[in-house]
């Protein structure tokens, strides 16, 4: 039995376990820190909702316990948020002493780069698609009809929003990421182009209201973060360092070497016995 990989495999699951642990207190403190506020969180996440109601509008709870579950798990979500930099750190302290050095380069700046643009994409459904999203629901409503959202249906359609658009702002990411190792090439990408665009605009349709205005700003946002990735991931490929190229011509081992190779075994074995 070996020994010394068993202990390994126990100290790296001990290691798995402390960090984890880590991760989870870091959440378990900043929630605790938010839950007090849970309510505001909750106003400030349906305020584009809010801005858009007529005067006297207002949302509604459709369960016995939706006035507290719901408020509860927007503070949990935003409290994973804010303890995301600590749980990212302490996943990469787990994974970085087995990745090569050139794996950690291009690992740390796209791992900073997606959380920055997925916060982005986040901000611009909220700033941005949300009122006009809102704002052509209640416009549309028929006369008589009084726009009263349940407050658990609408965070289901925020979190949805949110990973959409958050998603979509990842695609230059994706693009430069399989240009740097290689699996796809520059031209592919644009070859791929016309695909990507009807691709996007089927994406909108799926992941947005029945609008054209919400679906083309999900469409378009997605195309020109597509053409962005191409232009950033052809320039760090021609930009990128060349691997010194190794002699690979085989020289057959000498008659006298593999004497002395022989010798050498002989004479291991002789000191076994």
């Amino acid at each position: 039995m070996n020994v010394d990989g068993t202990e390994t495999f126990i100290s790296h699951l001990i290691e798995l376990r402390d960090r984890l642990l880590k991760a989870v207190i870091a959440w378990i403190v900043l929630f605790v820190c938010l839950f007090p506020f849970a309510n505001d969180l909750y106003s400030i996440l349906a305020q584009p909702l809010l801005d858009k109601l007529p005067h006297g509008g207002q949302m509604i709870a459709t369960e016995v316990v939706t006035p507290f579950f719901v408020p509860i798990k927007v503070a949990m979500m935003t409290a994973f948020l804010g303890a995301l930099p600590v749980i990212l750190y302490q996943v990469w302290s787990f994974i970085a002493p087995g990745l090569y050095a050139h794996e950690r380069k291009l690992i740390v700046p796209l791992v900073i780069a997606s959380l920055v643009l997925f916060a982005c994409g986040m901000a611009f459904a909220y700033f941005l698609v949300f009122p006009v999203v809102f704002g052509f629901i209640v416009g549309i409503a028929p006369v008589g009809v009084a726009v009263m959202t349940d407050i658990g249906k609408y965070l289901d359609f925020v979190i949805t929003m949110f990973l959409a658009f958050g998603i979509t702002f990842e695609v230059p990411i994706v693009v430069i990421a399989l240009a740097l190792t290689g699996m796809v090439e520059i031209e592919k990408f644009k070859e791929a182009r016309p695909y990507i665009i009807v691709g996007a605009f089927v994406i909108g349709a799926i992941f947005t209201p029945p609008d054209v205005i919400s679906q083309i700003m999900l469409a378009v946002p997605l195309w020109l973060l597509y053409e962005l990735g191409i232009v950033v991931a052809g320039w760090m490929v021609r930009n990128k360092p060349v691997a010194p190229v190794e002699d690979e011509t085989y020289t057959p081992i000498s008659e006298a070497d593999l004497d002395d190779e022989l010798d050498r075994i002989e004479e291991e074995q002789k000191k076994l016995t």
